[in-house]
């Protein structure tokens, strides 16, 4: 790979910095009386976990009731106050579904007059749990059965020997997962498990939310707000409001985005150039796109997501398989669509699921798809799961299907994510993807990546609906001293891309130091040219390769890691940032790799998964693993 076709990096000139015009002088509080230490204590507990932008909502709403306010906020109350603790609603999310559903259960509390708090779990105190007497938790499940990113920490603590009692508690959980996989709901079930073994009464049964998420979280959602409705009917004689007037929600009012998950943006493409060698057996693409007019802003870490209509050939295929009409009209829950438009940009036709084969197994009759679907066989049919597409199981077996029961055992189209790797300080209104394009080596056409495929197809002027998918827990330090460990293997290097080029133009002055993993150096190693760039520059500091296919015995990133263990605690004891993006497995490997280091250091496996918590609470060591 040589980067053809890539624009130089930086452009020149950079866009000029926009200043925020002053703010007015404040007046002279100098003179006004401290509060006492006995009513900051309490007011200091109650801000814990509370983001920036609550805190200054709450600023504002103070200073009007110093004004005398008072009265006026509780004449126009937003819901009647119910006799119930404050809710805390606590979230772990990898790919933002989690916090979707949180949120909307927390507006639906607060719909109904309960005091509510939206907390992500690695932001949540552990010390407070033992006081929560009203809890709801939303969680998903990733991998094989492990816990999303920002709820590691949590989940720890939670079943670990440290966990309080919790007689006290009344809770309810919501697990998000995925039927693909064996290990479904894992982290839901074992949250509620947990704290029911802990004393806590649990107020409504776990739900368990597959890939269609809301035809379980909003009847879910609906209990849930009952539940709170009958504790607060049971308690209203004896227990104390939560506050004395108004149910005042603790985030401000922000305008909706122009565009978002469900309005997307159709971004224009810009340039599309193949990454990888002729030889190379990934075709991985650089694309960029115009975000000029969107309103739509991202920050390094984010990601882009991206939503794409199915192939027609692919359609048509399935169509022709499963022998039904592609123009008959059919309604579903009161919406009504040519069932060829079902199919081409509502249901996914690539990603194969276990209710797809329960179905199936149902209409074909076939004894050998019937043996998979039994539980002892659980091993065989999530093999098949991976390694099979919805095509693959039509043709292999075939069934009488009816155009309802077909579309209704589908998958609803889901987004793809794709980590953003460009800085927009120095690509303004464009975001740029690296792009490995699933199924390019197979045989089969019909077999691909339904995003990859449909971005590989694009020309210059073509459009992609897009929107920004943020991901708060994979940031750059907010101090540009610190230094940063980025280590990724393929096209987990993206995000890295986006983190040099944006402290290199806000000049900051930490190190920066690249462990990457590939195939091959010469078909595979991405952005080469940019990164022997930011070496000659001294922007770059360290860079240790792993080529895999150049090596025998074959030697990967995490084997760099080992190498490097010196170099590695250096960094770290001077209060470097370590991050880590890539495949699931890459995650896996390179955790136990750190895990033995630290062990090694510091002689016991129990400190070192302590040490390794503690960077990851303190957001010094960042995944993004998928």
């Amino acid at each position: 790979m040589r980067g053809r076709g890539l624009r130089q990096w930086p452009p020149d000139p950079l866009p000029p910095v926009h200043r925020m015009p002053a703010l007015p002088a404040l007046p002279d509080l100098s003179a006004l009386p401290l509060p006492a230490a006995t009513a900051v204590a309490p007011i200091a507990r109650a801000l814990e976990g509370l983001d920036p932008a609550s805190l200054w909502w709450l600023s504002g709403y103070a200073a009007g009731l110093a004004r005398g306010g008072l009265a006026a906020a509780a004449a126009t109350p937003q819901a009647e106050a119910l006799a119930l603790p404050r809710l805390t609603v606590l979230y772990g999310s990898q790919t933002g579904n989690a916090k979707r559903a949180a949120e909307g259960l927390v507006a639906a509390a607060e719909a109904a007059g309960f005091a509510t708090r939206l907390v992500r779990a690695d932001a949540y105190p552990a010390r407070e749990l033992k006081d929560e007497r009203l809890l709801w938790v939303v969680i998903s499940t990733q991998g094989e059965g492990e816990p999303p990113e920002d709820s590691l920490g949590f989940v720890e603590f939670l079943l670990g020997r440290r966990a309080p009692k919790l007689p006290e508690l009344k809770y309810a959980v919501l697990g998000l997962g995925d039927t693909s996989y064996p290990l479904f709901c894992a982290t839901g079930r074992q949250i509620d498990a947990r704290l029911a073994e802990l004393g806590a009464q649990r107020l409504q049964p776990l739900g368990e939310a597959d890939v269609d998420i809301d035809a379980v979280a909003t009847p879910w959602r609906a209990r849930a707000v009952e539940s709170l409705k009958a504790l607060a009917a049971e308690l209203a004689p004896t227990a104390p409001a939560a506050h004395s007037a108004a149910v005042i929600p603790l985030r401000p009012a922000i305008a909706a985005a122009l565009h978002s998950r469900e309005q997307p943006y159709a971004a224009e493409l810009i340039e599309q150039v193949r990454l990888t060698g002729r030889c190379s057996q990934r075709d991985v693409r650089h694309l960029e796109f115009s975000l000029a007019g969107s309103g739509l802003h991202y920050a390094p870490g984010d990601a882009l997501g991206v939503w794409a209509p199915n192939p027609n050939a692919l359609v048509e295929a399935v169509l022709e398989l499963t022998r039904l009409d592609g123009d008959a009209a059919l309604a579903l829950d009161g919406v009504e669509r040519p069932l060829r438009v079902w199919l081409a940009e509502h249901r996914e036709l690539t990603r194969l699921a276990k209710p797809l084969l329960v179905a199936l197994g149902a209409v074909s009759k076939h004894r050998e798809l019937q043996s998979l679907l039994d539980p002892a066989e659980a091993a065989s049919l999530s093999a098949l799961l991976s390694s099979h597409q919805l095509i693959d199981v039509l043709r292999e077996w075939p069934g009488d299907w009816t155009a309802e029961a077909f579309v209704r055992a589908l998958r609803p189209m889901a987004p793809r994510l794709y980590s953003i790797a460009s800085s927009p300080l120095a690509y303004a209104d464009e975001v740029h993807l690296t792009v490995d394009v699933v199924g390019a080596e197979d045989d089969d056409p019909l077999r691909l990546g339904l995003a990859s495929h449909h971005l590989a197809q694009l020309e210059p002027g073509a459009r992609a609906r897009v929107f920004i998918e943020e991901n708060p827990r994979f940031r750059l330090p907010a101090d540009p001293a610190r230094d940063l460990i980025m280590l990724g293997a393929g096209t987990g290097i993206a995000p890295y891309r986006a983190f040099v080029q944006q402290r290199v133009a806000e000049g900051a002055s930490g190190r920066h130091w690249l462990l990457f993993g590939a195939r091959t150096l010469r078909d595979d190693f991405l952005y080469q040219t940019e990164w022997q760039e930011h070496l000659r520059r001294g922007e770059l500091q360290h860079i240790d390769l792993a080529f895999s296919r150049d090596a025998k015995p074959r030697v990967y990133v995490q084997q760099r890691l080992r190498e490097q263990a010196a170099r590695l605690f250096e960094w770290l004891d001077g209060g470097a940032h370590l991050y880590v993006c890539g495949s699931l497995a890459l995650g896996r490997d390179v955790h136990q790799t750190l895990l033995d280091l630290f062990t090694q250091r510091l002689g016991s496996a129990e400190a070192a998964a302590e040490s390794l918590q503690q960077l990851q609470q303190s957001g010094r060591y960042a995944r993004d693993v998928y």
